[in-house]
């Protein structure tokens, strides 16, 4: 689970950043990112619509896959950005693990949010 620094808190921040940020789309997801110059730590919001998948446990449980990985990559991004991943399919609820890790952590690279030197002390 995510601190309560790097969540977000009301929904006037996370309007702001689906209007001025910018996207990264795949076939499972959209995450939409802006640099927060404000803050000193990154800030995440999973969104999981009931069009998604109907049911509570199931939303659940892609929020909380989704929220695990970003707490293990969450020292190697370097500056404070608020980021929303938006779920637009329920087949993410079906990925097994590492092609879930895989298809978040490059759609992350993509949209340029971590450090050069990543955790695993390699430049990428």
């Amino acid at each position: 689970m995510l601190s309560a620094r790097n969540r977000f808190h009301g929904h006037g921040s996370l309007r702001y950043l689906f209007k001025n940020g910018d996207a990264v789309r795949s076939r499972y997801c959209t995450i939409k990112y802006i640099r927060n110059p404000r803050r000193t730590a990154s800030r995440f919001a999973v969104v999981v619509s009931k069009k998604v998948h109907k049911s509570a446990v199931g939303r659940n449980r892609i929020r909380r896959r989704i929220y695990e990985i970003m707490r293990e990559r969450l020292p190697d991004i370097p500056k404070a950005y608020d980021i929303s991943v938006i779920v637009t399919s329920g087949e993410m609820l079906g990925l097994e693990a590492p092609e879930l890790r895989q298809q978040l952590i490059g759609m992350l690279e993509r949209a340029q949010l971590f450090d050069k030197l990543s955790s695993s002390g390699t430049i990428e």
